[in-house]
């Protein structure tokens, strides 16, 4: 990345709190009949009537979650609103508003947190959600983020991951494993930029594999589209931590196994590629890599002729009998155990 070596730096303290909050919150509207009251009182007020209401909140903190080295704070903003509205999306639910917090050191201009809360206006605006409050607090160093999304559904439109049966199909929309070896290519690059700064990365070659990393889409269209097919998902869950584990999620909390199939897999040419590149087994990748942020649902047998030959959706497995486990099927027709290899947020290094 070019930087401007003499940018406007703001310092936060010369507004105060109060003054930043008025300053970070300008530009933010009002879209949602359910919010009655946002930004600039106690409390937030909502109002979904008959509707029920779900809520999800990430937390995303500097060197663990994300590296500013390579991920701009505009896509990081935009990046927040999406992972939580994803997990919006996998209940089945469409996403309302959102609220943001944030925590900053003093290396940190004003500047910065501009870029941050344009890409959290763009996403907002893109989603149509509502950020109707938040917090603004100081942090010893880095930066922390927090989102919480909420939304609304029928109560039996909601989709839960406990609902999975025998023989039901597992289908997943889009496409795996690019986001994480779109991760692979930034590290890489940040590597060759700390041993000579005067390089410039050519990213021509991974255009779509770090859009997926740096500035991935929530799946609002699914709950629209199985709407039109007549499709309501048996159990659903979005992923985030890697297929292989949101398979065990779903399994575990449903009480049932599972046949994955390698060859059923939907993976992208450049990925592949990139997957031959780094000498990167690419079922392993697409299977345990994380990030993707699409949904991962099953659906009953009987649905297969709605869904069949549908491009947003492939069908990568089905469902078995708790007692014969979950296993990925492979190309050989050899039947391995799956394992979660996936994302662990607390996990030893």
């Amino acid at each position: 990345m070019i930087e401007d070596k003499t940018p406007q730096r703001t310092s936060i303290a010369q507004l105060g709190e109060f003054g930043l909050i008025d300053h970070l919150t300008k530009n933010f509207e009002i879209n949602q009949p359910s919010t009655l009251k946002g930004i600039g009182d106690d409390a937030a007020v909502l109002d979904f009537k008959d509707k029920k209401v779900v809520i999800s909140t990430d937390l995303l903190i500097e060197g663990v979650h994300f590296d500013l080295a390579y991920m701009p704070l505009k896509h990081l903003g935009y990046k927040a609103v999406v992972v939580n509205i994803s997990d919006i999306c996998a209940m089945n639910a469409k996403a309302t508003q959102i609220t943001v917090s944030v925590a900053v050191s003093n290396r940190f201009p004003l500047e910065a947190l501009d870029e941050l809360f344009a890409g959290i206006t763009h996403a907002a605006n893109e989603y149509k959600v509502d950020v109707i409050g938040g917090d603004t607090t100081s942090s010893q160093k880095g930066l922390i983020l927090s989102i919480t999304a909420i939304g609304e559904a029928d109560e039996e439109e909601i989709v839960y991951r406990n609902g999975a049966k025998q023989t039901d199909l597992l289908v997943v929309t889009g496409d795996l494993g690019a986001a994480y070896m779109g991760l692979q290519v930034l590290e890489r690059e940040k590597q060759v930029f700390q041993v000579n700064p005067n390089s410039q990365p050519d990213l021509d070659a991974y255009t779509y594999l770090i859009e997926r990393q740096l500035k991935p889409e929530a799946r609002k269209d699914v709950r629209t589209l199985l709407h039109a097919l007549e499709i309501k998902p048996t159990s659903m869950i979005d992923i985030s931590d890697g297929l292989s584990s949101e398979i065990m999620h779903l399994c575990k909390q449903s009480k049932v196994g599972c046949n994955l199939y390698e060859d059923k897999l939907p993976i992208d040419p450049q990925f592949i590629n990139v997957c031959e590149e780094f000498n990167i087994d690419s079922t392993t990748v697409a299977i345990n890599g994380g990030e993707d942020y699409e949904l991962l649902f099953t659906i009953a047998m009987e649905d297969f002729e709605k869904i069949k030959g549908n491009p947003n959706f492939t069908i990568i497995g089905h469902m078995t009998q708790e007692s014969e486990g979950i296993h990925l099927v492979t190309r050989a027709n050899t039947r391995i155990a799956l394992k979660a290899r996936g994302w662990d947020a607390i996990r030893e290094e």
